[in-house]
């Protein structure tokens, strides 16, 4: 049996059972079925499919176990749903992709610097471990490359860039590493000691992006959305603290609790003339200057 069928095999498997719970009887079956339509032979024994488990487990770190009172086999979902979420999510994007050859006439993908993704097992490593690291560093704003000496906190996500949280003993400050900025990443043996007040969710959790809140409070921020934008605005929130006040023909009206940090307003002034800001009064007073000096450009 070739590679392919193996892996094909796998995503058949995980397929079926990311929809409902199945006993092995549906799941030969199943396989069966794409066997005639895919025209690969997909059967595989009870003893095959146990070792199909392990490998599965292993390579995409997704648990099927087998519950004994209804006699079905399931997918395992522990707390971590957002993990669980993003696996599934790389799992499609790998299948997708691993469908043809020839992808180029079919998939437009955009254009970019790579994400630096190839030190994410290595900054865990360091981050598990508790160890301090070394790497380069070039600031967007700046030609200059320096060395940085961190112990590493966390990792986090931001519109599809991911960023490390780490206390840079230059300064004994916590700050965010892009990691498509981050090179040459040494990882040693010196062991440090985290702060008992650091927790990366608590941390950010009045925060939009990346930007620390450096001691701020958060405020009450009220947006009021056009309804056509609104409905995305609804599928996928600013932030975690959103409540929806209104929700009706003429708007969608959102309350946020959160720090006003440029990541921030650079997402509000993105939305233009469909959204329009209730309070703070602050706020309002920043997009207007923004705008005015915008506008003044084109004079």
């Amino acid at each position: 049996m070739s590679k392919r069928e193996s892996i094909t095999r796998y995503s058949l498997i995980i397929k079926k059972l990311r929809r409902n719970p199945a006993t092995f009887n549906e799941i030969s079956e199943y396989l069966l079925l794409e066997s005639e339509l895919q025209e690969y032979n997909f059967n595989v024994s009870k003893r095959t499919f146990k070792r199909d488990i392990e490998d599965i487990s292993s390579l995409y770190n997704i648990d099927i176990v087998y519950d004994f009172s209804r006699k079905v086999y399931y997918i395992d979902f522990d707390e971590q749903s957002e993990i669980n979420e993003r696996i599934f999510e790389a799992f499609d994007t790998f299948n997708a992709l691993n469908i043809s050859d020839r992808l180029s006439d079919y998939i437009h993908f955009e254009k970019r610097r790579p994400q630096g993704t190839e030190n994410l097992y290595g900054l865990l490593h360091a981050i598990k471990n508790k160890v301090q690291i070394s790497f380069t560093y070039q600031k967007f704003w700046k030609d200059k490359i320096t060395v940085r000496i961190v112990e590493p906190y966390a990792l986090k996500e931001f519109k599809n860039r991911w960023y490390l949280m780490a206390n840079d003993l230059k300064d004994k400050r916590v700050k965010s590493f892009a990691l498509d900025r981050l090179s040459k990443l040494e990882i040693t043996h010196k062991k440090i000691q985290l702060p008992h007040n650091f927790n990366v969710n608590e941390h950010f959790k009045f925060s939009f992006g990346i930007i620390s809140p450096n001691g701020d409070v958060p405020q009450e921020v009220i947006l009021s959305f056009k309804p056509f934008q609104g409905k995305y605005i609804k599928t996928l929130p600013l932030h975690e603290s959103q409540v929806i006040i209104t929700d009706n023909e003429q708007e969608l009206r959102i309350k946020l609790n959160l720090h006003i940090t440029h990541d921030f307003f650079m997402e509000v002034l993105s939305f233009g003339e469909h959204v329009k800001v209730i309070q703070p009064e602050k706020l309002i007073l920043d997009l207007q200057n923004t705008c005015r000096n915008t506008l003044n450009l084109y004079k």
